[in-house]
């Protein structure tokens, strides 16, 4: 007989009394693999935050390593993207002619939504592209997808410089508003690491996900406002499809892009559920997320 379906016999040999399963239970032996509990796993993963910053942080010096230079492209990076999507949907499709200050208008859709997508983005591949590090060390798997996030945190904060200068030169005022900005960039990173630690788990197992996921990410985009005034934009509709506008503003990357629009530029005002929307995504992807993928927890990594 197979040694786990086995009973073990008595000293003897004779017949089995107990099997294995039993026994280890009796004495408090469990897998060595097996998923902790929920505050345990938190716990572990608390434990390991300097590994998450440590993690984070190298990764994004590697990135920039072999070029000539350097970290200069964190900030070269986001000026050179604000230039291209200023050229084609500002000057050549001419979108600036409805919008009061497109250029702080775009470049903060444009920056905001980069921040969740190169988190969500990157989640998705942080159990894929590191499974010789799950297999060779133990520690909470959460802490891959986690530090993909505060990587791309720090690239905002160069952005958020570009932004907050580009805003100043197109005459933005300062306002006491911006001391909300901390706020809704916290709301935004809550949702982009519940959202991350989602998809890390589809992507783990479900590998088509990432050939999937940049023209779900490209979708996204198109639909978040980033480029045109969703209501501006849906204000042609008729009547019977006026509920479009409500789907589109409920959308998270919509909120959060148009919360920043609202604290930077003083004649844009964001539509009235913004911070209720922001704040209930933010809550509702940390939970399921981290619950998702906390649950497949001794599974990463095997096969």
């Amino acid at each position: 007989m197979s040694q786990p379906d086995s009973a073990v016999a008595d000293a003897q040999g004779g017949a089995a009394t107990e099997s294995l399963a039993a026994l280890a239970k009796r004495h408090g032996l469990r897998r060595a693999i097996a998923r902790p509990s929920l505050p345990y796993y938190v716990g572990q993963l608390w434990a390991r935050r300097h590994f998450v910053l440590k993690y984070a942080t190298s990764r994004n010096v590697s990135k920039y390593s072999q070029s000539m230079l350097g970290q200069l492209w964190q900030l070269l990076t986001p000026l050179l993207n604000a230039g291209v999507y200023y050229l084609m949907f500002g000057v050549i499709l001419d979108q600036k002619k409805d919008i009061g200050n497109y250029t702080a208008f775009l470049i903060t859709g444009v920056f905001i939504f980069t921040f969740t997508q190169r988190t969500v983005s990157g989640g998705a591949k942080s159990i894929s592209n590191n499974l010789s590090l799950i297999r060779a060390l133990h520690f909470p798997r959460a802490a891959l997808p986690l530090a993909y996030a505060v990587q791309e945190l720090q690239q905002l904060m160069w952005s958020m410089l570009v932004l907050i200068g580009i805003v100043l030169l197109t005459g933005e005022p300062v306002t006491m508003t911006w001391l909300f900005i901390p706020v809704a960039l916290l709301l935004q990173l809550t949702f982009n690491v519940g959202a991350s630690l989602f998809m890390a788990r589809v992507g783990a197992f479900a590998r088509d996900m990432n050939q999937l996921l940049p023209f779900i990410m490209r979708t996204w985009l198109y639909a978040s406002g980033v480029f045109f005034s969703i209501p501006d934009r849906v204000a042609d509709l008729p009547e019977s499809l006026a509920f479009v506008q409500y789907i589109m503003e409920l959308n998270p990357a919509a909120a959060y892009i148009e919360l920043m629009r609202d604290l930077l530029i003083y004649d844009h005002p964001a539509p009235q559920w913004a911070w209720t929307t922001a704040i209930f995504w933010a809550v509702f992807a940390l939970v399921i997320g981290f619950w998702y993928f906390w649950r497949a927890e001794e599974r990463y990594g095997r096969g």
